[in-house]
């Protein structure tokens, strides 16, 4: 078959079914040649000759047979958790995330979901759509929320979970922050906790904010134990990995109203199955691993992918290096 590419540049494949970073990278000065497909069947047509491969949704251990020239994975997306990290150091293939992409969309799209609880948008759509005016409840307790002088749990401190904090704390929440290495607190008006402090401070928080990765110690970190530990009232936020909740002590909190709410944008299967019961309960707010989506993703990517690709080329470190 001959080859997709030209010119003495390194070959670049993007392989994403929604991104045209092909389109973008093509706007910049000098661009590598650069072929764009979509699906994975796609893909093992041109991956022999591919040395920079752009991906994530479509990414399966096996494209590693595909491509002997491969010097560089860049995922598309800053998880790369169903990245077989040991296959990549055995082939001598570079491993980059996309961290820090989306880091203002992410923290945006969970501040949106707070406001979503804490205002009960999600009930006033669904009022909309009934021409229902609903009165104002005649009891302060059921009534709409202010975000003033609650107490936000932040768990993960990285460029998004720092974020989170700074709105929250522009909101005059109280903000505690869960991070693996305990540091100096980091601003004013936020207090850091470590992991073996998390079942203590839940007592006291009324909003629980998972913007960490999924790593060995964060898989099902939410449970039924922190479940048990939650002060009565208090919301869930996820736009971490779905696998950081234990979906069915979730479930259990939610049915019973332990957990008065959860806004949640990752699953443990996603799609989420059409039989899942969050889909039907009230005191669910459900958006599909929208978080990260931002008119400027192909932009970012690409400004990474450029600077990794010229690190390549001299000897330099790469950013966001995995392997």
């Amino acid at each position: 078959m001959t080859s997709p590419w030209s010119g003495n540049q390194p070959r670049v494949c993007v392989a994403h079914a929604h991104y045209d970073l092909k389109g973008e990278l093509e706007r910049r000065p000098n661009p590598p040649p650069c072929v764009q497909v979509q699906t994975l069947a796609e893909l093992e047509k041109v991956a022999a000759d591919a040395e920079i491969l752009v991906v994530s949704m479509l990414w399966k251990d096996r494209i590693l047979d595909w491509t002997p020239r491969l010097k560089l994975v860049q995922s598309v997306s800053a998880g790369v958790d169903h990245y077989g990290h040991d296959l990549f150091r055995e082939r001598g293939v570079h491993l980059c995330s996309a961290q820090g992409v989306n880091a203002k969309a992410v923290s945006d799209h969970a501040l949106g979901l707070l406001l979503t609880l804490s205002r009960r948008l999600y009930e006033a759509r669904d009022d909309q759509a009934k021409s229902y005016w609903r009165p104002t409840s005649s009891d302060p307790a059921t009534r709409l929320q202010e975000l003033s002088g609650k107490t936000a749990l932040v768990v993960g401190y990285g460029g998004i979970g720092a974020r989170v904090a700074r709105l929250c704390r522009a909101f005059d929440m109280n903000v505690l922050v869960m991070r693996r290495t305990v540091c100096a607190d980091p601003s004013p008006g936020i207090r850091m906790i470590g992991r073996d402090d998390l079942l203590a401070a839940l007592p006291e928080v009324d909003v629980v904010i998972l913007t960490c990765p999924l790593t060995p110690e964060t898989f099902g970190l939410m449970g039924a134990q922190a479940f048990a530990a939650l002060r009565p009232g208090a919301v869930l936020i996820n736009v971490a990995r779905g696998k950081v909740v234990d979906e069915a002590a979730m479930i259990e909190a939610l049915q019973t109203g332990r957990l008065a709410a959860a806004a949640l944008d990752t699953f443990v299967e996603e799609p989420l199955p059409v039989s899942s019961p969050l889909w039907s309960m009230e005191n669910v707010v459900i958006t599909p691993h929208a978080a990260g989506e931002t008119q400027f993703y192909e932009r970012n990517v690409v400004d990474i992918l450029l600077h990794n690709i010229h690190a390549l080329e001299q000897g330099s470190g790469l950013k966001n290096q995995i392997v």
